[in-house]
């Protein structure tokens, strides 16, 4: 009995002095060094996929990961440089992992077009609707889940998410794909229609190009004004009158003799 007192009685005294709290680590601001190296890195990475130099990319990346491998924009990367190089399985993985660090709709993307590329069409078409649901605003989402549901057989969905592509961003591309999958199906009245719409299209599309045209020439037209205000105006030289009247050249006293 008096043990089991002793006992209750230490534990009581690590509760009061000695708190079980987690203990977390300071966060440590990275030194200017460090910081010049992840960005000489950076640049390495992005001019080598520019110049097409994937080796030099990839060592890069990798370094950048080394040091911060939490760095959701490295694996993103990354999974760019492996999809390039047909390396599926390594490219759907690094997007996965930028996904699960950062929610991110473009790695979330850039996978759904790894799984509709190997096709894994239903994988691709969820991928899709999840970067939708995180940012609906971008046409491209709905047309890489069209070309999915197009692959399953459901062109309604299909041509739903081109009209919500269109309804973004009225492009004659985006109509040509809607009309091309109702040719597909042999819905003649909705491919009629759908060709009356892309020669709408294209005389809207032609009328602003006019408009820009227009306001650009207008605009450099009053530059030009501008500069020729600007631009000072030179006087001409003023000339001796001889005793003729007429101008003379002013000649130099150089060499001449006084009397």
């Amino acid at each position: 009995m008096i043990a089991i007192f002793a006992i209750l009685l230490f534990v009581i005294f690590l509760c009061f002095f000695f708190p079980m709290e987690p203990k977390t680590k300071p966060v440590e601001d990275k030194s200017p060094k460090y910081k010049a190296q992840m960005k000489k890195l950076w640049q390495i990475a992005q001019t080598s996929m520019r110049e097409r130099k994937p080796f030099r990319a990839e060592k890069a990346l990798l370094t950048i990961l080394k040091f911060d491998e939490k760095n959701a924009a490295a694996y993103n990367r990354l999974g760019i440089l492996y999809a390039k190089s047909q390396r599926y399985d390594q490219a759907v993985e690094c997007f996965e992992i930028a996904q699960s660090l950062d929610n991110n709709p473009a790695s979330i993307h850039n996978a759904g077009l790894i799984y509709l590329e190997t096709g894994a069409y239903e994988k691709a078409a969820m991928a899709f609707r999840q970067a939708i649901s995180l940012e609906g605003d971008v046409p491209a989402r709905y047309i890489a889940l069209a070309k999915a549901e197009e692959k399953m057989g459901n062109t309604k969905k299909a041509i739903e998410a081109l009209e919500n592509a269109f309804e973004l961003d009225p492009k004659v591309t985006t109509l040509r794909q809607i009309l091309a999958i109702y040719e597909n199906t042999g819905d003649t009245e909705a491919a009629t229609a759908t060709t009356a719409r892309i020669e709408e299209q294209i005389i809207k599309d032609n009328e602003a190009a006019k408009k820009r045209s227009m306001k650009t020439n207008a605009k450099m037209g009053r530059e030009r004004v501008v500069r020729r205000r600007l631009v000072p105006s030179k006087k001409p030289a003023k000339s001796k009158k001889v005793a003729n009247g007429k101008p003379g050249i002013i000649k130099p006293h150089v060499g001449r003799k006084r009397i």
